[in-house]
């Protein structure tokens, strides 16, 4: 029986402060989040439902500030920054899911989750899936390494030539 290989740094904490930048793909061929025309993405109706629950998400984790991200047809790339400040909401809904600093494998399990049940309730079949797991860097602080993420975000749908349409 094959094993699948372990995507995470062996021994690092994933709730350690710090930013993260991650990339989730498609395992629904069939589904796309939109498309790019020139050098633009559009997201139709999944891709719009991807932006917002990734925006909710330090609504939930109160642990978390977002940064850059781009939706493109098939992946989603972003950055997401563990602060180690948790503070308790009152009369804020969605309520957050308690007081303790949550990794990134929770964050993105739960983006994945909350997306995917939101698309799966607009199609028949409920086809739609992500990939099991993600990619992702620890963001370093040296040679500003995350304004090269952020590039590398913000050109995404610039660089992604066989995807123009």
């Amino acid at each position: 029986m094959r094993t699948r290989k372990k995507q995470r740094l062996p021994g690092y904490d994933y709730r350690s402060k710090g930013a993260y930048f991650i990339t989730i793909t498609l395992d629904s061929v069939h589904i796309k989040f939109g498309k790019i025309v020139k050098n633009e993405f559009t997201p139709n109706e999944y891709g719009k439902i991807v932006k917002k629950c990734w925006l909710d998400i330090p609504l939930h984790y109160t642990n978390v500030k977002l940064d850059e991200y781009v939706i493109m047809p098939d992946h989603f790339h972003g950055i997401i920054h563990i602060t180690g400040d948790v503070h308790v909401r009152n009369g804020s809904k969605p309520f957050p899911t308690n007081n303790k600093i949550h990794g990134l494998s929770e964050l993105i399990r739960a983006f994945k989750t909350f997306s995917s049940r939101k698309i799966n309730d607009m199609l028949p079949k409920r086809s739609f899936k992500w990939h099991k797991s993600f990619n992702d860097r620890i963001v370093r602080k040296f040679n500003n390494e995350i304004d090269d993420f952020r590039f590398y975000i913000r050109n995404n749908p610039k660089i992604s030539p066989s995807e123009n349409h």
